[in-house]
């Protein structure tokens, strides 16, 4: 998962995930990855518009996605 989510922060990559929030239930998000800290994933959310802070192990899945505008 975090070699899949470094190779899109250095490509510049959109993904989508799909994430289990702490609630327990799972939400859909296409994000702009920034970096990885430790056993986390710093993003900019375009799904809620707004920079995001993600625990790795609570993403279940990543998806490219194709960038609808040059970052």
């Amino acid at each position: 998962m975090k070699r899949q989510l470094q190779r899109a922060i250095q490509q510049r990559q959109h993904i989508r995930i799909i994430y289990l929030g702490s609630d327990g239930r799972t939400t859909q998000r296409i994000l702009r990855p920034i970096e990885i800290s430790d056993d986390r994933l710093k993003a900019y959310c375009l799904t809620r518009k707004a920079p995001r802070v993600f625990v790795i192990d609570n993403i279940l899945a990543v998806q490219s996605v194709a960038n609808r505008h040059a970052v």
